[in-house]
């Protein structure tokens, strides 16, 4: 028998796991939770799940947003297979990560906390189990990309939003300040939001005038994208 023909015998597992940004109309999130048990006992890491031998990981994944985000079809995208071969004690796990973004609401928070998990601040992302930073980081460089190529805040904002929720949200994807009159002049010259007849008056004294995306406009945008550059 040649060598290419020896009966092979598998040992692999295979996972995915989710990075979930969420917006809370301050600040960008992504939802942790602590490991319960062994390995990196009481560690933060992402919400993960192994994939079993008669499952699909497109249902797995489905499933696992759902779970954690309590919502379907909301933006969900893949970003790669992390198959280092030690990148778990317990042994070789190839995982393919995906990263989705949803609407942070009192109710989605609520569920949330209720599971043990918790919103950490988009900067803020302590020193997680397994290579779970590195995924992070991997994500959070295709939500930049994604961010001036497709009008995504829409996943991620409220049905009414103000223009300083708007910048905010974009300042913390792109992690940089942006002049607020040239960002406003870009945001109208793209005919992407609709002005409302309603204000905020929680922000500051002075009422912010609210918007809304217009849904048309913005799906023609997410299939052909556009340059978005500030």
């Amino acid at each position: 028998m040649l060598p290419e023909e020896k009966e092979i015998y598998f040992s692999v597992a295979i996972s995915v796991s989710l990075v979930l940004f969420g917006f809370d109309g301050e600040k960008l999130r992504i939802l942790l939770r602590k490991k319960k048990g062994e390995p990196f006992k009481g560690a933060m890491l992402l919400p993960a799940t192994y994939v079993k031998y008669d499952e699909s990981v497109d249902s797995k994944i489905d499933k696992l947003v759902f779970i954690h985000a309590q919502k379907e079809h909301i933006f969900v995208e893949q970003l790669k297979a992390f198959a280092k071969v030690f990148r778990n004690p317990l042994g070789r796990v190839i995982n393919i990560a995906y990263y989705a973004t949803v609407k942070l609401d009192d109710t989605l928070v609520k569920h949330s906390k209720n599971r043990g998990e918790e919103w950490v601040e988009y900067s803020k992302i302590p020193d997680l189990a397994f290579d779970h930073n590195e995924i992070i980081d991997y994500a959070k460089e295709r939500l930049k990309r994604r961010v001036k190529r497709r009008p995504i805040g829409f996943y991620l904002l409220p049905e009414h939003f103000t223009i300083s929720q708007l910048q905010k949200l974009y300042e913390t994807a792109l992690n940089r300040e942006m002049d607020k009159r040239n960002f406003r002049k870009k945001i109208f010259n793209s005919q992407l939001i609709i002005e409302t007849d309603l204000t905020d008056n929680s922000a500051s004294k002075k009422s912010a005038k609210l918007y809304k995306f217009d849904e048309e406009k913005y799906e023609k945008l997410s299939l052909k994208g556009y340059d978005f550059l500030f």
